[in-house]
């Protein structure tokens, strides 16, 4: 594919602070796309910003926390406003609240449902309009492998997780008449400052079950975002893409 394929698209990358998010905007603005780059405060993308100043295309930073309603609202009317579409929808915002299921408070386990599951709704009904009168357009959605397989001490995650599977298949039915995509990518274990924070001990257990033998890294996701957001994958749609080095195989 060409290295500007997405030369004059317009995306928006939610949670584009740091990690996975990041290095989705840097890729789609090294393939020519204007990026607009979520955080939840003001000043959260200036480092996001930085490392795409070299590319062909052009990020700019937006606030909006997905799980609020009135934000996400004002987020559409403001870029709708100020560039007239949107090609490429990427919600990747989310967050971890983890504890033991029996000890896991109602607010930890609603505040995380509220940005990786609510987040992602809004933001698509935000905007898929829009898509569904372009006749175009690509969704992707950042889920996880535990949303495939469980995970304990994660039922809050992985219940997010596995509802966005489901949100991904249900959008996919919806728009594809519409030539909209909707599509999932799962990353497994990705070295982020997320993922950081997990005991050592934890992560060399980890490590083993990875047949490829090394952690994922952010790119190896912004690099799937780029196969299905290109012509390469205008004929897929509802489905799931692992990313995982073979970890759930």
């Amino acid at each position: 594919m060409s290295p500007t394929h997405l030369q004059n698209k317009v995306a928006l990358v939610t949670g584009a602070s740091r990690g996975i998010g990041r290095a989705i905007a840097v890729a789609l603005v090294q393939h020519g796309a204007t990026v607009v780059c979520t955080s939840t405060k003001a000043g959260g993308c200036e480092d996001t910003l930085a490392c795409c100043a070299a590319g062909p295309g052009k990020a700019i930073a937006a606030v909006c926390d997905v799980s609020d309603s009135e934000q996400v609202e004002s987020l559409g009317k403001w870029l709708l406003d100020a560039h007239g579409r949107l090609d490429i929808l990427v919600n990747n915002a989310g967050i971890t609240r983890d504890g033991v299921f029996l000890r896991m408070s109602e607010e930890d386990f609603d505040q995380v449902l509220a940005t990786n599951l609510r987040g992602p709704f809004l933001v698509c009904k935000a905007f898929s309009r829009t898509m569904a009168k372009a006749r175009g357009g690509r969704i992707l959605n950042i889920g996880s492998v535990v949303g495939l397989t469980g995970n304990a001490g994660q039922a809050n995650y992985a219940a997010s997780k596995a509802g966005l599977l489901g949100l991904t298949k249900s959008l996919a039915k919806e728009l594809s008449g519409r030539n909209v995509t909707v599509n999932l990518i799962a990353p497994g274990f990705i070295a982020t400052d997320m993922t950081a924070q997990i005991p050592e001990e934890l992560r060399a257990g980890m490590l083993k079950n990875i047949p490829l033998g090394r952690f994922g890294q952010p790119e190896d996701i912004a690099a799937a975002v780029i196969f299905l957001c290109s012509d390469a994958g205008s004929y897929i749609t509802g489905q799931t893409l692992v990313v995982d080095g073979g970890m759930t195989m």
